[in-house]
C-alpha cells in the first residue's frame, strides 16, 4: 500500500476535530455546534485496550518526573529507574512491559525486541534514536518516538560557552587554580568578536547557534546537504572543505549515519585553519578521535571540545578510560581540550520539555493509536471519538504487500466504518479505522479475524 486512503465520516453540523486529553495534533481541536448564542463543547472519549490489561511502562535513565507523573495520571503502572539497563537485563525484564522510555545509554537491540512480547511503543527521551534498532522495531509493529527539538537551545548555549572557554583557555586556568597554581597569561587567548564560526548541519540547533553567535559579533558560515535559508547574516557555503578552511571554530550538528561516520578525519582536520578549534556535540562516531589527537598534539589545532564519544559509560561514576576507548588517556592529557559527559541537553528546561513531548506522544499512541511524530513508522491519525459516539477503534499494523486492504475491508464489511486512514513506510503499513455500533461479542470476533489475516503484524482494538 503506497497511497493513503481516507473514508470520511457521516455528515455532521460540526467542525470535525477534537481536543486530545494530553496534547495537540492536527486533529486536536474542539468539536462545537454553533447557534445564535452558545457553543456546545463535545468532549473526546478516553479509549482503552479491549483486552482490559493494565498497561505497564518501564522508564529508565532518570527521565523527568513530570513524564512519570503524566503516565501515572493516565492509570499506567510505571517502574522508574535512574540507571540504564544492559542488554541482558532488558532481555530478562522487558517481557512484562507494554512501553519503555530511555535516553541514550540504554540500547534496544533486535535481541531485546525479540524478548519484548508485549511491547507496543518505545520513547527516546532525547534527540537521537541510534540506540534503537529502528528497522527491527518497525517489523515488530513498534513505533519509536523521540524529541528532536526540545533541547536545541540547551545545546546551542553549551556550544557558545565552549567557544569562549576555548578561546580564553579558562578551562585550563580554572583547573590550575583548583590545584593551587597561579598562571595568568594572555598568549593564545582571543576575543570571539570578529572570528568565524563554521556550523556543520544547519538544523534546529545549528540555526539557533547561528543567531546567538552573531549577537557576539561572530561571522557565521554553515554547510548542509540541502539548501537552507540562513538566519541573520549567516552564509551557506558550497562544500565542507570551504567551511573548514575559512572557520576559526568548527562545530558539528549532524545525525549519526553511515555518511557521517568519521566525516571529520585526517583529511578534513588538515583542511582546517592552523590554530582553529573543533567542537563536537553531535554524535560520537562523527569525529575520528585518533586523528583529532594527532592534530592537537602537532599544534595544528589549538583546542577542542567534545561532549559525545563512540563508546560511553553506562552509568554515572563509571570510568572513562582506555578500556572503554583505547585513546581516552591520550585525549585527556592534551591541554585546552574540554571533555564533558554528554551534557548537551542536560538542563532542567530541556529535560522538562523532552519529558512533556515524548510522554505525550506515548500516551497518544497507547490511548488512541496516533503515530504522528514517529521516526520509524507510518504517520497516521484520526480525529478523536467523542463521548456521544459508540465506536471501536481498530489499529492494524501489517506488512506492506498487495491485497491487504481487500482482506481488511472484508472483515469490516458487516459494520459501518465511520472513518479510516492508512499509510505505509517501507515494508510496514498502518491502518486506523473507527467502527460504529460494535457489540462486545463482535469485538472479540473482529480482533481475531484481523489478527489472522496473512499480513498482520499487530492488531489492537481500543474502545
Amino acid at each position: 500500500m503506497s497511497s493513503a486512503i481516507s473514508i470520511p465520516s457521516r455528515p455532521h453540523n460540526v467542525v470535525a476535530a477534537s481536543v486530545s486529553p494530553t496534547a495537540s495534533s492536527i486533529h486536536d481541536r474542539m468539536l462545537f455546534r454553533k447557534d445564535s448564542t452558545t457553543f456546545a463543547i463535545r468532549q473526546p472519549k478516553v479509549l482503552h485496550p479491549v483486552e482490559n490489561e493494565d498497561l505497564r511502562l518501564l522508564i529508565l535513565e532518570n527521565i523527568s518526573q513530570e513524564a512519570v507523573k503524566t503516565f501515572r495520571e493516565q492509570g499506567f503502572h510505571v517502574d522508574h529507574s535512574a540507571k540504564a539497563m544492559s542488554e541482558d537485563e532488558l532481555v530478562e525484564k522487558i517481557g512484562s512491559y507494554h512501553a519503555i522510555g530511555i535516553r541514550s545509554k540504554t540500547k534496544i537491540t533486535e535481541r531485546v525486541l525479540k524478548a519484548a512480547g508485549k511491547l507496543l511503543v518505545i520513547g527516546c527521551f532525547c534527540i537521537g534514536t541510534n540506540q534503537v534498532d529502528l528497522l527491527s522495531a518497525a517489523k515488530a509493529g513498534i513505533p519509536v518516538f523521540n524529541s528532536p527539538f526540545s533541547n536545541s537551545r540547551s545545546v546551542a548555549e553549551l556550544v557558545i560557552s565552549e567557544v569562549i572557554a576555548l578561546s580564553r583557555q579558562y578551562f585550563e586556568r580554572g583547573f590550575e587554580m583548583k590545584n593551587g597554581i597561579w598562571n595568568k597569561q594572555s598568549k593564545g587567548c582571543w576575543e570571539i568578536r570578529g572570528k568565524t564560526l563554521g556550523i556543520v548541519g544547519y538544523g534546529h540547533i545549528g540555526s539557533q547557534l547561528s543567531v546567538l553567535s552573531e549577537a557576539f559579533g561572530m561571522r557565521v558560515l554553515f554547510y548542509d546537504v540541502v539548501n537552507i535559508m540562513p538566519l541573520g547574516s549567516a552564509r551557506q557555503v558550497d562544500s565542507l572543505a570551504t567551511l573548514l578552511s575559512e572557520s576559526d571554530f568548527v562545530t558539528l550538528h549532524v545525525p549519526e549515519l553511515p555518511e557521517t561516520t568519521n566525516m571529520i578525519s585526517k583529511e578534513q582536520l588538515a583542511q582546517m585553519k592552523k590554530g582553529a578549534y573543533l567542537i563536537n556535540n553531535a554524535r560520537g562516531k562523527v569525529v575520528d578521535i585518533p586523528a583529532l589527537i594527532d592534530a592537537l598534539k602537532s599544534k595544528h589545532l589549538a583546542g577542542a571540545a567534545i561532549d559525545v564519544y563512540p563508546a560511553e559509560p553506562g552509568a554515572n561514576g563509571a570510568p572513562f578510560d582506555d578500556q572503554l576507548n583505547a585513546w581516552s588517556s591520550a585525549l585527556r592529557s592534551i591541554p585546552n581540550v574540554i571533555l564533558t559527559p554528554h551534557i548537551g541537553g542536560s538542563t532542567e528546561e530541556a529535560q522538562r520539555m523532552i519529558g512533556e513531548e515524548v510522554s505525550s506522544a506515548l500516551v497518544r499512541y497507547l490511548n488512541s493509536g496516533t503515530t504522528l511524530g514517529t521516526v520509524n513508522f507510518p504517520e497516521v491519525d484520526l480525529r478523536a471519538i467523542t463521548l456521544e459516539e459508540n465506536h471501536v477503534r481498530v489499529c492494524y499494523v501489517h506488512n506492506n504487500i498487495p491485497g491487504v486492504l481487500r482482506q481488511v475491508n472484508e472483515v469490516l464489511s458487516p459494520f459501518n466504518v465511520e472513518k479510516q486512514y492508512s499509510d505505509s513506510k517501507g515494508e510496514i503499513a498502518y491502518l486506523m479505522a473507527d467502527i460504529a455500533d460494535v457489540s462486545s461479542s463482535d469485538v472479540n470476533s473482529l480482533r481475531e479475524r484481523l489478527s489472522k489475516t496473512s499480513a498482520n503484524i499487530l492488531t489492537r482494538l481500543l474502545a
